[in-house]
């Protein structure tokens, strides 16, 4: 099974049913319910039930929202199954975006030029990407606008047509951002939008584009909604204490 994966490079219908990773006891996804993504010679799978939901969800939609708190691989997933689809040869390209407010700092005060001032802002995206692809092919994608990793307002006026759009935490997008956004949805296209909304660093009074956009569409078919929580955190054991105790003290005060 996982031989054909890497001699085919793609997800096929008889390989969802078939768990590839063997996972951690107390995070087991059942085997008849498991994806599994190939990318850069490895295979990239859930590792708990949330994750598994996650994939079939952005795989079963054109739109799909995804909150959770840090390291529950919102971002990461969703950029396996762009890569998968994208040497499958089901899109043509991969945008990646941010909205350009970050724990406080907005990218115009970031110091040097645009390509300085992006790439620190924007690391995580490339990150994401580099697991999944050699070097070599990333900068050949990236120079050919196949992939694109871009500040959120570089998207505008634009409709992406065959593409995966990955809108990254979007929890910080105001609402007319957020219409921005969707609205770029072209034909043969997916958008996948990620964000936790514990963590909003917008000027305080003004509402999240992710929130009124999840309370605006919630009634509409076709897009998907994916919670995932504590137990779906798959960094470092200490996050998910990390995660749980700022939540009680949140919650105390």
């Amino acid at each position: 099974m996982q031989e054909q994966l890497l001699r085919q490079g793609s997800l096929t219908a008889a390989m969802v049913n078939t768990l590839i990773r063997t996972l951690d006891s107390s995070k087991t996804v059942e085997t008849s319910k498991a994806i599994a993504v190939y990318a850069h010679k490895k295979v990239i799978g859930p590792t708990t039930k949330g994750q598994q939901k996650y994939i079939e969800t952005m795989l079963a939609n054109d739109l799909t929202f995804c909150i959770g708190p840090a390291g529950t691989g919102k971002t990461y997933l969703a950029v396996a199954i762009a890569v998968s689809m994208l040497k499958k040869k089901l899109i043509r390209r991969i945008v990646l975006a941010r909205p350009a407010v970050e724990a406080g700092e907005k990218l115009g005060f970031l110091p040097g030029d645009l390509q300085a001032k992006v790439n620190p802002y924007l690391r995580p995206l490339f990150d994401a990407i580099e697991d999944m692809m050699d070097f070599t092919q990333m900068r050949k994608f990236t120079e050919l606008d196949i992939i694109e990793i871009i500040p959120l307002a570089f998207m505008r006026g634009r409709t992406l047509n065959e593409a995966v759009i990955i809108c990254d935490e979007a929890q910080n997008t105001s609402a007319m951002q957020m219409l921005m956004v969707l609205t770029r949805l072209g034909h043969g296209s997916k958008m996948i939008i990620t964000g936790d909304i514990t963590q909003i660093d917008l000027e305080p009074g003004q509402k999240s584009g992710m929130i009124e956009a999840i309370e605006t569409l919630r009634r509409i078919k076709g897009i998907g909604y994916v919670e995932l929580s504590q137990r779906d955190i798959v960094r470092h054991r200490l996050v998910q204490n990390i995660v749980q105790a700022y939540k009680k003290r949140a919650k105390a005060d």
